[in-house]
């Protein structure tokens, strides 16, 4: 929420979704994930389980938006001010490595149908798709671009994995440049990649 005082001061306070997921990621650097509880979540920030589910239906919704808002400020450079692909991809790699500790926790204690590297692939699907769509004149993609969409995204999310988890070794700048080489050719025209 922005405001602005008397003086023409802006400031920007910070939403409950905001201090939820501030407080959830708080927890995380000590607290396995599948031991934070909603009631740990909303004790940590002097809220209510009620505020809690006002806002997410559990603890994997608030982890979903955590991910999406913190990324979606880097993906939501592209194409302004010749912000390309290749620095999308170096800047997201260079969050998950300053936050690799927290997604590490991400990655090894959530499983089943809710786990993080299930919203990881949702949201990175989502993000491409919004990139190809803002840079085309294009409503919806065909199936063909989704099906080449959703195999780059589902292989760099297996691989961001195994890098976070330390399966092996790589800088993020590096990654990131191979992640740009591995966009499927039909994708490149719609990312600006030559």
């Amino acid at each position: 929420m922005v405001k602005t005082n008397d003086r023409g001061v802006t400031m920007k306070r910070k939403t409950a979704k905001e201090i939820l997921a501030e407080s959830f990621r708080e927890l995380a650097e000590t607290v396995p994930i599948d031991k934070i509880t909603i009631k740990d979540i909303v004790y940590n920030c002097d809220y209510s389980p009620a505020t809690f589910y006002r806002h997410f239906k559990d603890k994997y919704d608030l982890i979903a938006y955590d991910y999406v808002q913190r990324t979606s400020e880097i993906i939501a450079k592209f194409g302004t001010e010749g912000y390309e692909w290749k620095q999308i991809a170096t800047d997201c790699m260079r969050f998950f490595d300053e936050n690799r500790k927290y997604m590490k926790n991400l990655l090894l204690h959530t499983s089943g149908m809710d786990s993080f590297v299930r919203y990881f692939a949702d949201a990175n699907i989502e993000h491409i798709t919004d990139c190809i769509l803002k840079n085309s004149s294009m409503k919806e993609l065909s199936q063909d671009l989704e099906v080449y969409v959703r195999v780059y995204i589902f292989g760099t999310v297996q691989l961001t994995c195994q890098w976070l988890l330390g399966e092996f070794d790589n800088t993020a700048d590096h990654l990131a440049e191979l992640f740009e080489k591995a966009v499927p050719e039909p994708l490149k025209e719609y990312l600006n990649i030559k």
